[in-house]
């Protein structure tokens, strides 16, 4: 759902447009070889706009490499109409400059790898920078400002974006491409069980070993000894695992739609899982959405849903003070 245009200004970021900032906007109009008047505002613009953005990512603590960008590029900007702003650790965002009006200008020859577009309104009389909103996606052409993102969501953006970084790929998982760590059930779980609950038609099964904590395996092992020095006691009980393994089946359910399934085995031979190990589903604004816990014997547990191509979301392992996440885009 679109914001209207009121909605989007309320929640914009106005930031004052630096002695420096205006220093360097008049810099590059003139040294970058520009004769037209339309070029030279060009640069000068987009300048302010790439500074503006900088300002603003200083004040949140993300780091920024401008010499990176292709804005600071006296070739570039010269013969491109280059307005972006390198982020270190997630890629080049698009800054694009407003005077004026209800409409951002996106010319074509912006990358398909561009992160995102902030609009940026520039009032140069009164020297001010106001961050409009954003789009995680740029289509060439007058941009109307209803259609931007309110910006408080672009942190939230920025962080999902980070994360997936450091994010399992699953629709690479059906091309065969596999991360580290990351096996077939065949070769961590022997022999193999029953009840693997897997029962989409052509899914893709990959399962990772979590071992368990010290303290939790000594525990563990005092009670299977305790268990079998006493023979008629032992008849019944489950060994509770030292350690699990973490199972994810995916299967496409449509373009743009995949069924993800998540299973927890005990692992090493174990027949059951520890008492209130805990497994989560949290997505990708940090909100855990389903959730299970072992009970007395359980010998596995699942969580089943389906997610949008390219949502991201994390699957935690959780026994005391032990804690594994793992991030996931689908």
């Amino acid at each position: 759902m679109n914001n209207s245009t009121e909605n989007i200004r309320e929640k914009s970021i106005s930031l004052p447009i630096t002695a420096a900032a205006l220093r360097l906007a008049q810099k590059f109009s003139i040294l970058d070889g520009v004769t037209s008047p339309e070029k030279k505002e060009q640069v000068y613009f987009n300048t302010l706009a790439v500074c503006a953005v900088k300002d603003y990512m200083e004040m949140m603590d993300i780091p920024t490499d401008l010499n990176a960008s292709d804005s600071w590029n006296a070739a570039m900007r010269l013969y491109t109409d280059a307005a972006d702003l390198k982020l270190t650790q997630v890629g080049h965002l698009e800054c694009r400059p407003l005077k004026s009006g209800k409409f951002c200008y996106i010319p074509l020859e912006i990358p398909d790898d561009r992160i995102g577009l902030v609009a940026v309104e520039i009032d140069i009389k009164r020297q001010e920078a106001t961050l409009l909103g954003f789009i995680k996606t740029a289509i060439a052409g007058d941009l109307a400002v209803e259609k931007l993102q309110s910006f408080d969501n672009f942190l939230q953006h920025l962080d999902c974006l980070e994360r997936t970084k450091k994010t399992v790929q699953l629709r690479q998982w059906l091309h065969n491409i596999f991360e580290a760590g990351w096996q077939s059930v065949e070769d961590i779980l022997v022999p193999q069980e029953p009840h693997l609950a897997f029962r989409y038609s052509s899914a893709v099964v990959r399962g990772k070993i979590i071992n368990l904590t010290a303290d939790i395996s000594e525990k563990a092992s005092a009670t299977i000894d305790y268990f079998q020095e006493k023979p008629n006691l032992w008849r019944g009980v489950k060994e509770p695992a030292r350690s699990v393994a973490l199972l994810l089946a995916i299967e496409p359910k449509t373009d743009t739609e995949t069924n993800i399934k998540v299973q927890v085995h005990p692992a090493g031979g174990a027949d059951s899982l520890p008492l209130n190990l805990t497994l989560k589903v949290i997505d990708g604004e940090g909100k855990t959405v389903m959730e299970a816990c072992a009970g007395s014997g359980n010998g596995y547990m699942t969580l089943e849903f389906a997610a949008d191509r390219g949502e991201c979301f994390s699957v935690v392992v959780k026994l005391k003070e032990l804690c594994i996440t793992e991030n996931f885009a689908a």
